[in-house]
């Protein structure tokens, strides 16, 4: 997959997640080119693109395929293939395949044949599940709602490894003349390559070793291979590939190399150039645009070398770096790249690198402002053509014609991009930038015109309620109305009663009379708003139909699952909710029930408390989904590796399940130190003769915490009593950036044929230190540490009327509030308000005017009293001098004492 930048294993190496979201750019940062065509056309008014959620809930979608009837098929990456039937706007399952879906493996790709209205060939592309490192691209019949497992008809297999992560790509794509390209990752591991690309030439470290991937003609990984699928499931070799068809310098198969994760690929219809987006790597690199961490988007006008692991973006080159002696050499030559790594098996010599068509690091970028800056994972859409659509009702306007679309999968916006006659890059523009697609994972045009949008959802690795397809249409006439679909609930026991509500649909053309109809059990209700109550368990689909007089309608849809009512779980604590202090506790309760379990079976629920360190973190960690908060960090590194392969949670695989390796070492004091050590080394014997994988590159420090993580699997001495107090007693003292964490995690047993529903609660307690720049909203500047400053970051351009936000504060107990300040300006009032910058005072602090001479060290600490409140609240700091408009004063922290 391509998973991105937190870490490198999850980049998609798959998290969340400070991401960078668009949705508020401008179209006027678009200038045209003078030379093209459509130039003096007005940009489309977006309010003539009208979406629908077609289905959501998905389980890690990867690729789509729209049908010839507009149904959906789409790839999950635990090997679910699932079928949005556009008749019924339901889903199911129509097969479900033994994948190996560790590290970034699993089902990723899906496409129709070409000519798949004669003859329903499906492709399809997998980690075949066993003991086998292959990934398999296999052709199968798609026939009355079913895909024909025993039509399978294996084209190509691809060796892979599977002990370290990552980068598995899988993207499938016909182009005009029925040939098929699949994008395979460097499979090599991202991890260890101490800020450096990965070319570690040492014995044993071939995974680790891009040139025996990427830059090897002989392997098939970081590489799009073309082929001409053949009639009888055999395939053929088409003219014009990298290589010639005898495989006397290379895999025939391979049309561009030197990819580290090329993970959606598209062709252009009319020119056969290949787009693809390249997911780059974190290296300390200094480079033209900060560091050589570039995503790409590449154009192959032919077959080429694309760089990797030699090159990025203008064919910047990574220095020669020794892992042994850590010094750096000459870099490649990008004329003349010679691949003279002993773990190459393939040509010494190859062909010149090829620069990307656009790229960006993790800052901002000069050359191309609008993409933002933060993590990234960059893709490759369609180029649009609008006499490829003559009588699609939905086909996009002229405006974008001949335009690439390129999207962001962490950054999660589209743009549009424009090219002259020759294909050379001119600019690029937001498309639908108030479309806020949660992780865009696919991008298709349906044979209507409509664009089909597959999101992959919040979460990593697991289901996403916002996971879905979304269908965009254009209207040049009457507008569809935009339907939005609402309930008050959507699960529960039944009878279940939900309200209805169709609050928020809309038309935007003037005078249009808009009607309603929701579509529930089979039933129909032809009013904005309904209640409906199921009286039966089981798992149904609402559809809302919003209609004008001139025939436009929109549509949207919900899932609601009837027969489980999810468990009630509440934390309580008569003390502050917000803060710890040094040598104090906080008391709590617990309670949790559920209604279809009557008595809470203790087997299913875990609670806990925990010092986790590095607060600013704890989002990814919570959102984790795991009740076991003290490893959900450690989880996460686990399911990144080859472990999973072997081992099971708790079952057996080829190897014992985790917990019952828990509870073979349980009490034994050399554990943990074998544990890790045999995770770093491998072995067999102590399970049967398979021998464990060594995991060399493992640091110590990962593997002692994933050694942990598999010994507390089997105990349960975790849990803590629901009711009582716990000291803050774990933390360092001066140690601001971390919390204690008091949670609970319940699992009904499921009920009705509704799966178990988890209910987790967390009472997060931080460092009462909270530094000023961490506002969630405010007007304020900031000056970021420096030398200069003696790497202090703190607030300033403190004038009246300024003010900064913080949310979810509990003055429980707070009876001041200390501020470190430096009295250098015009000074003036701090100012504590309730819930708004106009709202109740809870406190004021007075500062007065000054300069200092010295801005590192000539700080002070203002005291501010204030009346203890319950309840959480945001609060505002308003900053108040009415007698001057220059800056007050500057604030580094503010500290909340009891």
């Amino acid at each position: 997959m391509m998973f991105k930048r937190v870490p490198d294993t999850l980049k998609i190496s798959l998290i969340p997640i400070a991401v960078v979201l668009l949705a508020g750019l401008s179209w006027s940062f678009y200038q045209p080119a003078k030379s093209l065509t459509n130039y003096g056309n007005d940009i489309p008014d977006s309010t003539r693109f009208t979406y629908t959620t077609l289905a959501s809930g998905f389980d890690e979608p990867m690729q789509m395929a729209v049908m010839p009837d507009l149904s959906v098929l789409i790839a999950e990456r635990k090997g679910a293939v699932k079928l949005f039937d556009a008749a019924t706007k339901e889903v199911r399952t129509v097969a479900q395949f033994n994948v190996f879906s560790g590290i970034e493996d699993g089902l990723l790709g899906v496409a129709l044949d070409p000519d798949y209205a004669k003859n329903h060939w499906v492709y399809l592309y997998y980690s075949v599940g066993g003991e086998r490192s292959v990934s398999e691209l296999a052709r199968y019949e798609f026939r009355d709602g079913q895909l024909d497992m025993s039509s399978r008809k294996v084209l190509i297999e691809i060796p892979t490894q599977r002990v370290y992560c990552c980068h598995s790509a899988g993207h499938l794509v016909f182009d005009v003349k029925g040939n098929l390209f699949l994008s395979i990752g460097d499979n090599t591991n991202a991890e260890e390559i101490e800020g450096h690309n990965p070319t570690d030439e040492r014995p044993g470290r071939h995974l680790s070793d891009g040139q025996a991937s990427s830059a090897n003609s002989n392997d098939y990984r970081g590489k799009i291979i073309r082929i001409k699928p053949e009639p009888d499931g055999t395939y053929s070799i088409p003219d014009g590939n990298l290589f010639p068809k005898d495989g006397s310098k290379g895999k025939p198969e391979i049309y561009v190399m030197g990819c580290r994760n090329p993970f959606r690929i598209s062709v252009d219809a009319k020119t056969g150039y290949v787009y693809w987006g390249d997911v780059g790597p974190d290296t300390e690199i200094k480079a033209e645009e900060g560091k050589l961490s570039y995503d790409e988007i590449n154009q192959a006008r032919k077959p080429g070398f694309f760089g990797y692991p030699y090159f990025l973006g203008a064919n910047e080159a990574f220095p020669k770096y020794d892992f042994e002696t850590k010094k750096e050499g000459p870099a490649k030559d990008p004329a003349h790249p010679v691949n003279d790594s002993p773990n190459n098996t393939g040509v010494r010599e190859l062909p010149p690198a090829q620069p990307a068509f656009i790229w960006y690091g993790k800052g901002p970028s000069k050359r191309w402002p609008l993409v933002g800056k933060g993590g990234a994972s960059a893709m490759a859409g369609p180029v649009y053509y609008k006499d490829l659509y003559p009588d699609a009702p939905f086909k996009l306007p002229a405006y974008y014609d001949g335009k690439l679309f390129i999207y962001d999968w962490v950054r999660r916006w589209i743009m549009a991009v424009t090219m002259d006659d020759q294909g050379n890059y001119v600019s690029m523009e937001p498309f639908l930038p108030n479309l806020k697609v949660v992780a865009p994972m696919d991008m298709r045009i349906a044979h209507d015109g409509a664009i089909y949008l597959l999101a992959y959802g919040t979460n990593w690795f697991a289901p996403n309620t916002d996971a879905g397809i979304i269908r965009i249409e254009y209207s040049e006439g009457n507008r569809n109305p935009q339907a939005v679909a609402k309930a008050s609930k959507t699960v529960g026991a039944a009878p279940l009663t939900v309200e209805f509500s169709s609050e928020g649909s809309k038309d935007f053309d003037p005078g249009d009379r808009l009607s309603y109809e929701w579509t529930i059990d089979g039933k129909k209700f032809k009013t904005p708003n309904t209640r409906y109550t199921f009286k039966k368990p089981g798992k149904y689909t609402a559809v809302l139909s919003v209609s004008d007089q001139n025939g436009g309608t929109g549509t949207a849809t919900l899932n609601v699952s009837v027969g489980n009512t999810p468990p009630a779980v509440q934390i309580t604590s008569e003390d502050n909710t917000s803060f710890y202090w040094d040598n104090a506790k906080v008391r709590y309760q617990i309670r949790v029930s559920d209604k279809e379990d009557k008595t809470v079976d203790p087997g299913r629920l875990t609670t806990g408390y925990h010092y986790l360190d590095f607060r600013k973190d704890l989002a990814s960690v919570l959102s984790s989904g795991s009740g076991n908060i003290k490893y959900a960090k450690t989880e996460k590194l686990y399911n990144s590796l080859d472990c999973k392969a072997c081992h099971q949670l708790n079952t057996k695989s080829i190897g014992p399940s985790l917990q019952e390796v828990s509870k073979h070492y349980q009490g034994k004091k050399e554990a943990p130190e074998f544990l890790a050590s045999k995770i770093i080394s491998g072995g067999a014997g102590t399970w049967g003769t398979y021998p464990m994988p060594p995991h060399p590159t493992l640091s110590k420090e990962d593997a002692s915490e994933i050694a942990g993580y598999i010994l507390s699997l089997s105990h349960r001495s975790e849990n803590i009593p629901l009711t009582g107090s716990k000291s803050f007693d774990q933390h360092k003292k001066d140690q601001h950036e971390g919390a204690y964490v008091l949670y609970v995690s319940y699992t009904d047993g499921g009920a009705n044929g509704i799966e178990p529903i988890t209910t987790q609660k967390y009472l997060v307690l931080r460092n009462p230190l909270i530094q000023l720049e961490d506002y969630e909203e405010g007007n304020v500047g900031v000056v970021i540490a420096t030398a200069n400053n003696g790497f202090n970051s703190y607030v300033t351009n403190l004038r009246n009327g300024k003010f900064v936000r913080f949310n979810g504060i509990d003055l429980q107990g707070i009876r001041r509030v200390k501020f470190r300040a430096q009295v250098h300006g015009a000074g003036g009032k701090i100012v504590m308000r309730d819930g708004s910058r106009n709202g109740a005072v809870l406190g004021e602090a007075v500062i007065p005017k000054g300069k200092v001479q010295d801005l590192k060290k000539d700080w002070t600490e203002i005291i501010m009293p204030v009346k203890p409140q319950k309840g959480i609240r945001d609060i505002y700091l308003t900053f108040e001098n009415s007698e001057s408009n220059d800056n007050m004063f500057h604030l580094d922290w503010m500290l909340f004492e009891k």
